[in-house]
């Protein structure tokens, strides 16, 4: 397997899911700032120009949670929930973090580390504000149903820990309110114990 990354929100929970995994992969940076993600070689793999993408074989997978799910299958991994039900809550996780949660959280990565890191200008407070509102009104519903809970789907971390926690490491950086979620942030606190979750980048090769 192959997977192409860059060391930005989205690519960190597939290169921390495959470290955890001990998943046998290659890792293939991407330079966003060489424009490697637009190149026409590029492009056959992933038409939307965006990292991550997996290969195994002829196969291609793209969309981050998507590749969590193939990186689990590949290693047989208890990440992946075996029971129907908990399989359910798992694309129901991976649903209303996408839209939501890390959709909110993204935006202000976005606006903090993504802008000054390439260059695209000030922060737009305006943005910040919208995205601080709803960070927060999805927070509560995070840190509501971590209220007795040690992982999302029950006693032992699954992947949907995995996607809807990444936006969390940039807390800091990113101007998130963690401080005011005592569940969310004990369970954060739980991630950063799993091997490759504080260390997600492996070494570059290229």
């Amino acid at each position: 397997m192959k997977l192409f990354y860059c060391d930005t929100l989205m690519p960190r929970k597939v290169c921390a899911a495959a470290l955890y995994l001990k998943a046998p992969v290659d890792f293939i940076y991407v330079d966003l700032e060489k424009g490697e993600h637009v190149l026409p070689a590029y492009l056959t793999l992933n038409p939307n120009a965006k990292v991550p993408v997996l290969t195994r074989g002829d196969k291609v997978v793209w969309e981050s949670d998507a590749i969590l799910y193939e990186l689990a299958l590949a290693t047989g991994s208890e990440l992946l929930p075996d029971s129907r039900e908990k399989q359910v809550e798992l694309v129901r996780w991976f649903s209303w973090n996408s839209q939501h949660f890390t959709r909110a959280g993204g935006s202000l990565y976005f606006e903090y580390v993504v802008r000054p890191r390439f260059g695209l200008g000030d922060v737009d407070q305006s943005a910040v504000a919208e995205a601080q509102r709803d960070f927060r009104k999805y927070a509560r519903v995070l840190n509501d149903h971590l209220d007795g809970r040690r992982w999302l789907l029950g006693d032992r971390p699954s992947l949907a820990d995995f996607s809807v926690g990444i936006a969390l490491p940039y807390a800091k950086e990113a101007h998130l309110p963690l401080e005011e979620f005592p569940h969310m942030r004990r369970w954060h606190g739980r991630l950063e114990e799993l091997d490759g979750w504080n260390a997600p980048w492996p070494a570059r090769l290229n």
